[in-house]
């Protein structure tokens, strides 16, 4: 017997707001997601061989013509904590100025370095200073996460790959990309990009700061280019 994959084909609404016709971050105008997804080996861990189960996945909010031009943001905490580069300019600026990716934890800096190459290659009009925003997922328990299996290659790959997309393309979910190789609380788990219906302006959520720090209000400290709307 075939199951619903999805918890609103079971009946289960997840907070208070209605959700887009998508169920996905996508619809969201103009956001895109792509994912490049690493899996070889099977059996037993051996550092440097594998298992492999990771990836990256990367989150453009905004077409790349327009990349270079900012978007307001903020950043929220839910529970847990988790590493995620770039946020210190959000809670400074309000602003986000980057595309957002995905990875395991020992891959985030690979990732930001590329995330800079990628920008300077392809974005019309990028400064000449860059804080990437890199958010990671712990897949230690599945994947050889101290074997460093994901390069640039990959970083570069997954941008392509969500700056070629239409915006409003499906979003790919579960074992994908950076939530390749997932565990949560015991069981299998993924990625999930789902946002509530967004109102007038577009916020980006972070769920894994660390315990204790405050919530942060943005100031537009640098006003060098006014933000889009």
């Amino acid at each position: 017997m075939s199951r619903p994959e999805r918890a609103k084909d079971l009946g289960i609404t997840i907070g208070r707001f209605a959700h887009g016709p998508r169920n996905a971050i996508s619809d969201v105008a103009g956001v895109r997601v792509a994912a490049e997804t690493i899996i070889n080996g099977e059996g037993e861990l051996v550092r440097g061989r594998g298992p492999v189960r990771t990836g990256v996945t990367a989150i453009l909010p905004q077409a790349v013509e327009q990349s270079a031009h900012p978007l307001f943001a903020g950043t929220h905490r839910l529970n847990g904590n988790g590493e995620m580069t770039g946020l210190e300019w959000i809670r400074e600026s309000g602003f986000l100025t980057t595309p957002i990716c995905i990875t395991n934890t020992h891959s985030v800096g690979v990732v930001h370095d590329e995330m800079i190459r990628w920008s300077l290659d392809n974005v019309p009009g990028t400064p000449p200073w860059s804080l990437p925003v890199v958010g990671e997922t712990w897949d230690g328990v599945l994947n050889d996460v101290n074997g460093f299996h994901v390069t640039a290659k990959h970083a570069r790959a997954a941008l392509d790959a969500a700056a070629a997309l239409p915006s409003g393309a499906e979003v790919p979910r579960g074992c994908q990309g950076g939530g390749t190789g997932m565990i949560c609380h015991g069981f299998k788990g993924g990625r999930n990009l789902k946002p509530k219906a967004p109102r007038r302006t577009r916020r980006l959520h972070d769920r894994r700061l660390r315990p204790g720090e405050s919530r942060p209000s943005p100031s537009a400290h640098d006003r060098r280019k006014e933000p889009r709307r």
